[in-house]
């Protein structure tokens, strides 16, 4: 489960962010997460209640962010919403597309006290 890996590095980055502003308590974390991110949103929920067990993180309000997969056609240029990186351009067919976003996976704020 490589969520429970990711959990850790968000302690762990939430940690340094909270030394760093001289705060003691991270109240509010926000998360992008997009679609195609490979995350598995059942397994991060689990990994996220075991991993934050007395962390800075323990009694902040998580909110995720979903971040809709969108990919541009490089061959008539659309923009189309994916559900698989191997979904075809919906005008014209063609496989050759770019991801525009759905990869994300970062911390977008945090609030500490």
């Amino acid at each position: 489960m490589h969520e429970l890996s990711i959990v850790m590095s968000i302690v762990n980055i939430a940690k340094q962010q909270a030394l760093d502003a001289n705060a003691s308590t991270v109240d509010e974390i926000e998360l992008d997460i997009g679609t195609l991110s490979g995350i598995e949103m059942d397994a991060l929920e689990f990994a996220w209640k075991q991993g934050i067990k007395q962390t800075i993180l323990e009694h902040a309000t998580k909110k995720i962010n979903r971040i809709e997969a969108k990919a541009k056609c490089l061959d008539c240029n659309a923009e189309f919403n994916i559900q698989h990186y191997y979904d075809a351009c919906p005008v014209c067919g063609e496989h050759f597309i770019t991801i525009l976003k759905g990869k994300e996976l970062r911390i977008k704020s945090l609030i500490v006290s």
